[in-house]
């Protein structure tokens, strides 16, 4: 879920040092009551940047998708729902390591007013589907679907961290977020091309609508809000600013109070309005420092995210605010190293760059195997695949067979080998015709291959807890 203008956030704290950088200024500012001195800041900074990058990422996209409707990435209102009935391809350039098994639905929700009730169709037990509460602190607060609530048709209602009402008769369950505004994503599995008119059958089921409608009541109004325009060269000298204004709709929780304290000694918080060009220029200069070693922190903690398993990389990087129990960098990697993932119970996400030497994937200098020996392909209880991408672009790739990935819908069409195994032939050019069932065509250059592991078992063989169960991904080998 990770789109273009997501990632400019990544070099969020370039702009703030620049060329005033090299005036003189003092080691040490005056001390005052109302700012901290030199350094002080820098440090708040470099905390608060890495406090909030996960929120101010999750604003710009809740901007593209439900404010500007000028973005190129609009989708919809708030409350209401944007059904997508195409999985991604090589011409779909919006969105980096696009998912092509489970066209999305997206709604964004405003809280603020009343709850929402979302309703589910009643959905065939061969076909996964979930729907993934994900609020502005980015933390998972809520599954329904397949592996949560089962298949049957029912009502959800989902309310902010304020209210405290009544359940009304018919409500299946009631999921409350952290924050005033919150991003629901439908999966709906496909299971080939031919199929997607029966995703759309199921797609029509997911209603999303305000309390008072599904109650047939008056509705109550929130105020309009001025929201502010978010681009990439605002985001680099505004950062602070965006995280000030969406904070007002993240009601501070217990293990903030620390944090909140900090910020709020250089204008940010309840009350306060941060505006970075009215600072000193020596302030200035110390918080464009802070959020440059918050940064360099965040991308540190992504490279070595996770655990090296044949070449694999395996992480759990998402869950709800008590998985993170305020640990804010383990939050903040797990943003940039893609918003919006899935909780590791619901999917898991071994990907690698790598064959199982340790050695760069090319398919311009190799061609590769990976290889399912019996009885130990992917554990789950939905589906798995193996999606394959342009190692520098994280794009799709265009081929002459139109085939993005493999997976096990696709296994009755394939060819095992003598033993009962299953072998993936990744290269760039056809393997013959006797192997092209069981092609994945690769780029003429780098590669990045994510294997997408939903609704992974949990008993043995199962590969959780993440990297350390009894199942382990093989290895991608080289081919001589």
């Amino acid at each position: 879920m990770l789109t273009k203008r997501d990632l400019l956030l990544r070099s969020a704290a370039l702009a703030a040092i620049t060329a005033a950088a090299t005036k003189s200024v003092p080691v040490k500012a005056q001390a005052s009551t109302d700012r901290p001195g030199f350094f002080g800041a820098k440090d708040i900074a470099e905390a608060g940047f890495i406090f909030g990058l996960p929120i101010v990422m999750n604003y710009g996209v809740m901007y593209e998708y439900a404010v500007d409707r000028n973005s190129g990435q609009f989708k919809a209102p708030f409350n209401q729902i944007k059904n997508l009935t195409h999985v991604a391809t090589y011409k779909d350039t919006a969105v980096v390591t696009p998912n092509s098994d489970t066209p999305y639905s997206i709604s964004w929700l405003d809280l603020r007013a009343e709850p929402i009730v979302l309703s589910v169709p009643a959905v065939d037990p061969k076909r996964y589907y979930s729907v993934q509460l994900c609020d502005g602190n980015t933390y998972n607060y809520g599954y329904i679907g397949s592996r949560a609530t089962g298949s049957e048709a029912g009502d959800y209602m989902v309310v902010g961290p304020d209210w405290k009402g009544a359940t009304p008769p018919g409500i299946k369950k009631v999921f409350q977020g952290s924050t005033q505004f919150s991003i629901v994503i439908y999966r709906t599995q496909l299971f080939d091309p031919a199929d997607m008119p029966n995703v759309e059958k199921v797609q029509a089921g997911y209603i999303v609508r305000p309390l008072s409608a599904y109650l047939k009541q008056p509705a109550p109004a929130a105020p309009a809000i001025d929201f502010p325009k978010i681009d990439k060269e605002l985001v680099k000298t505004n950062f602070f600013e965006y995280l000030d204004f969406a904070l007002q709709f993240a009601p501070a929780q217990s293990n903030e109070k620390e944090i909140r304290a900090q910020l709020a000694r250089i204008g940010i918080g309840p009350g306060k309005t941060f505006n970075f060009k009215d600072l000193p220029l020596e302030q200035k200069i110390e918080i464009g420092l802070g959020m440059k070693e918050g940064e360099r922190k965040i991308d540190e903690a992504v490279a070595k995210a996770g655990k090296d398993i044949n070449g694999w990389r395996v992480s759990a990087l998402q869950g709800d605010s008590a998985y993170f129990n305020g640990d804010w960098l383990k939050r903040a990697t797990g943003a940039k190293a893609g918003i919006y993932g899935n909780d590791s119970v619901e999917a898991t996400y071994p990907l690698t760059r790598a064959d199982g030497d340790g050695q760069t994937l090319d398919g311009s200098k190799h061609n590769y195997t990976l290889t399912f020996l019996p009885g130990q392909q992917p554990p789950v209880e939905a589906f798995w695949s193996v999606t394959m991408y342009d190692g520098k672009t994280q794009l799709l790739i265009e081929n002459p067979i139109n085939r993005y990935l493999i997976n096990s819908p696709m296994l009755p069409a394939m060819k095992t080998n003598a033993d009962g195994s299953l072998t993936l032939y990744i290269q760039n050019k056809s393997p013959g015709a006797d192997k092209e069932a069981n092609w994945l065509p690769a780029p003429n250059g780098p590669i990045y291959l994510v294997m997408r592991l939903y609704w992974p078992k949990v008993t043995p063989p199962s590969i959780l807890p993440v990297g350390e169960g009894t199942w382990q991904p093989p290895g991608i080998k080289r081919v001589s």
